[in-house]
């Protein structure tokens, strides 16, 4: 009796693996894709040596809603579907999430975001670069309460320093690197009060002309030539300067660094030798989102300044800093506008694609993230491949609300968007056209920021130490773990 109920047990157990072994589902494309996926990560490594570059891209405003809707988009542009596409910053193969409230915000700027990324402390939405000491707006509080970036120590350390943008050099964003502020919005001294200018701070054009640690920026590409010239100068393109203090920043520059070379259009940068220290400021204020670019095409692109930067940059054997910021995602977003957004998230990608393929993984620690969400939202149950800058449609179906209205896949929570009343009902050539502006929830006349946690992606050296869900100012601790700054 035994010896049968032993052999019912092994032929169970035979059944079972044979089961097991021959899923009905394995011939799936869906099943194998899911198998390469497993033999992939098996194989991944962690890089725990030390990184002699580090770059950090940041999607300004780029929510993990903007990079759903973004793959689709790309997707679509490519013929597919879409849902199945993936940008190439979703290839890197460490991740996290990030939490970026600011000390004194649940929801977040991009000054304070920026300074805890680069710093690694949190800090007060609205300040550059020094701690939650200071009450914003007023210049003597920032006195002692500055604090040292990553930047800062990495000239120290005789490496080179980087940053590109597609905002004005002077917002909040890109300061962070060289500059400190009680306020984001001193960025030429006709913007400061008079109180702070007679206290002694000094606005944050200047301070990127006066930056003395180490040797100072070697690349700089990004808009906002206004902060950096006075009232009476007319630039090349007819736009007046905005400084009150009679400077000439671009030209202090120049004489600074005589051997540097100072370019404001696309003639210039593409003259630009991999040799020379590099100051591009392609417009008076933000530089073009994408979308407009693209017609006349009379300034890089940010995978354009990225590639010039990381060629200029590599000339230094010991090592070099580079921020990269899509400084219009939020632009777009705040405008209600998910085309140029989302345009914008592609280019980000483009500039992101072409510093892994430029970049040695075993030396080049590459981070991506954003610096804060946006309210952008994917709405109803639209069908596979349903265009997502769309009309919402079900089985060729166009969905509508209880009202009998249309609605488009993407929406925001508040924004320009919205109306008094009742919701328009929107036809497919509306909103499928690049300057539409998706409905909202909260008529306001610039949409706002959201406070939901943002993607981290990592490649390189200390890569591996992006797990789990981490504060904002921890990506600055891994820039330092890998770079050795504080060692």
């Amino acid at each position: 009796m035994k010896g049968f109920q032993l052999g019912l047990a092994l032929s169970g157990l035979i059944a079972s693996t044979v089961s097991m072994a021959e899923l009905p589902q394995q011939s799936d494309t869906w099943y194998t894709q899911g198998q390469s996926a497993i033999t992939a990560a098996k194989k991944l490594k962690p890089i725990t040596g030390p990184a002699k570059n580090v770059i950090l891209f940041i999607g300004d405003g780029m929510s993990v809603g903007t990079m759903t809707a973004a793959r689709i988009y790309a997707g679509q542009n490519k013929g597919l579907k879409g849902e199945e596409y993936s940008l190439a910053m979703e290839s890197l193969p460490h991740t996290a999430l990030a939490k970026t409230y600011n000390t004194d915000m649940q929801t977040p700027d991009s000054a304070g975001t920026a300074t805890a990324m680069v710093a690694g402390v949190k800090t007060k939405a609205g300040v550059i670069s020094v701690n939650d000491k200071v009450q914003r707006g007023f210049c003597s509080s920032a006195k002692g309460n500055e604090v040292k970036t990553a930047f800062h120590s990495a000239a120290e350390k005789g490496m080179s320093l980087g940053v590109v943008s597609t905002a004005r050099l002077t917002h909040a964003t890109p300061a962070v690197t060289f500059a400190h502020s009680a306020d984001r919005n001193w960025e030429n001294d006709a913007a400061m009060p008079n109180i702070a200018k007679g206290n002694g701070c000094k606005d944050i054009a200047t301070q990127f002309i006066e930056f003395d640690h180490g040797d100072g920026f070697q690349v700089a590409f990004a808009g906002g030539r206004r902060e950096f010239l006075p009232i009476d100068n007319t630039d090349p393109e007819g736009k007046k300067g905005k400084r009150k203090d009679g400077r000439n920043l671009i030209e202090e520059w120049q004489g600074r660094y005589p051997k540097g070379q100072y370019v404001y259009d696309r003639q210039g940068f593409d003259k630009l030798t991999d040799q020379q220290r590099a100051f591009g400021l392609f417009e008076s204020s933000h530089m073009q989102y994408e979308a407009d670019r693209k017609v006349n095409n009379s300034e890089p692109s940010l995978a354009e300044m990225t590639d010039k930067a990381i060629q200029i940059l590599g000339n230094n054997q010991t090592g070099y800093i580079l921020m990269v910021e899509a400084g219009r995602i939020d632009h777009a977003h705040h405008d209600g506008n998910a085309a140029r957004a989302l345009e914008d998230t592609v280019a980000f990608d483009d500039a992101i694609r072409l510093a892994l393929e430029k970049t040695n993984p075993e030396e080049t620690l590459i981070i991506v993230t954003a610096d804060h969400a946006h309210t952008l939202i994917s709405n109803g149950y639209a069908e596979r491949g349903n265009p997502i800058l769309g009309l919402s449609k079900q089985k060729g179906k166009l969905n509508q609300d209880d009202f009998g209205k249309n609605y488009t896949t993407l929406a925001y929570g508040n924004g320009p968007g919205a109306v008094k009343g009742e919701r328009d009902n929107p036809t497919a050539e509306q909103v499928e056209k690049l300057d539409y502006l998706q409905q909202a929830l909260v008529k306001l006349s610039s949409e706002t920021h959201s406070g939901e946690d943002v993607a981290i992606f990592a490649r390189g050296p200390q890569a591996w130490l992006f797990q789990g869900v981490v504060e904002q100012h921890y990506i600055y601790h891994v820039v330092d773990e890998a770079l050795g700054l504080t060692r």
